[in-house]
């Protein structure tokens, strides 16, 4: 694009915020509008993969998120009995490649400090109707904003707007859900690992190591408990019928928690299955979770919102007219994830269920098939991210992967000495 294009984003996540300081950085005049009244992250923790630090090393932040970070070299569940059921490391893919355990607050931190030049949000918007054809979003107190030349929809998983688009060929609520809530990592045995324990698909408890925050030097882990979402609004209610349930499952875990505040210290997450049979129409462009939500169990999300934003970018880049950009960003970015789709849909009930049958088979099959060959470079494929449709291979920039071999060698502590 030869021209300055006036952008309006709605939503303020890190699809938003990525594809706001993205595009502002290529000289398009950007405004957000952000239905909550301050600006903050929403969530605990989460796992980035190579996919999305690749795009924080685009916008010149990898350094500072390996800063907060934790570095993930190995994924690793078991059930309550002590039966290894997943036991994956980053190294037997690519010997410089990890995940990278990160607080909500420090990711979302970083990409708002970044964004200060042509920064323009509107905090308190809730934005409920758009005309895709004049680029003009509509509030909830009736006022009109625009109009914008692109809108980018990333409202999230919950979109309100995503029908402006098209109607959704698949758009349904997991019946699972879960809770959330940061602890101190002290001196928590796994400070490079995420550690999973299950009991059949029932019962399902997380711990991540996601380091620090700007403003707060204390390492942290990001605890995970899966629950019916139905549970979810009396889950914890009798703190000490709750506290019993995790201990049950995970004493360790269970001693974390100690100083939380239960159910007030927990967060309630809850998941979409969503497949559009369109991501954009006219003016208006679907991103993020509002495009495709899907369950948390592959861990992709905030991968895919970063990976999308930068898709977006070079599509616009590359093409004169708006409606051919938005047509190449959905076929780049449909081919990467479509595929994750997939198998997070038919995965999920092996771990978030009552389908006790269908996990004791995973506790019998799952690692062996995983130590196979073929089938484990695939699964490897599927964590880091870098697996685009059923054979191809997401492409990393070399750039990034010699940046990325280089602070692997110079990382301190035992992942460094794992992949060295």
């Amino acid at each position: 694009m030869s021209a300055p294009l006036r952008i309006g984003i709605v939503g303020y996540g890190t699809a938003g915020q990525a594809a706001a300081l993205l595009l502002t950085r290529d000289g398009h005049h950007v405004e957000v509008f952000e239905r909550a009244p301050v600006l903050g992250p929403v969530g605990a923790g989460f796992l980035l993969q190579p996919t999305g630090l690749a795009v924080l090393w685009e916008l010149g932040l990898l350094d500072d998120a390996l800063a907060h970070g934790a570095r993930i070299g190995r994924l690793f569940g078991e059930s309550t009995t002590g039966r290894a059921v997943m036991d994956m490391r980053y190294r037997e893919l690519q010997p410089h490649f990890f995940g990278l355990g990160m607080q909500r607050g420090a990711l979302f931190g970083l990409l708002d400090d970044a964004w200060r030049e042509g920064r323009h949000v509107n905090c308190g918007r809730r934005i409920v109707d758009v005309d895709a054809g004049c680029g003009l979003l509509r509030d909830e107190l009736g006022d009109e904003h625009g109009a914008f030349d692109v809108v980018i929809v990333a409202d999230g998983a919950a979109s309100l707007l995503r029908g402006t688009i098209a109607a959704p060929a698949l758009d349904r609520p997991y019946p699972w859900g879960a809770q959330w809530c940061l602890v101190g990592q002290d001196a928590w045995k796994f400070p490079d690992e995420l550690r999973q324990r299950y009991v059949g698909a029932r019962r399902m408890a997380g711990m991540l190591p996601v380091g620090t925050r700007p403003g707060d030097p204390v390492p942290r882990l990001s605890f995970f408990w899966s629950l019916p979402a139905a549970e979810l609004p009396t889950a914890g209610v009798d703190e000490a019928a709750w506290r019993r349930d995790v201990a049950a499952v995970w004493p360790e875990a269970a001693e974390r928690l100690r100083d939380v505040a239960v159910p007030s210290g927990l967060a309630q997450a809850r998941y979409r299955d969503t497949v559009q049979r369109h991501w954009h129409r006219e003016r208006t462009v679907l991103m993020g979770d509002a495009a495709h939500a899907m369950s948390p169990q592959l861990g992709q999300g905030v991968n895919m919102a970063l990976a999308d934003a930068l898709a977006l970018r070079d599509a616009l880049r590359t093409h004169a007219r708006v409606e051919d950009a938005f047509a190449e960003y959905e076929r780049r970015r449909r081919d990467h994830l479509g595929v994750y789709h997939f198998w997070s849909r038919w995965l999920t009930p092996l771990f978030q269920s009552e389908r006790d049958r269908l996990a004791a088979m995973r506790d019998r099959v799952f690692h062996p098939l995983s130590r196979l060959p073929g089938g484990r470079g695939q699964m490897l494929r599927m964590l880091t991210g870098t697996r685009r449709g059923w054979l191809g291979t997401y492409p990393l920039d070399a750039a990034f992967l010699a940046a990325l071999a280089e602070r692997t060698q110079n990382a301190p502590g035992r992942l460094a000495a794992e992949n060295a």
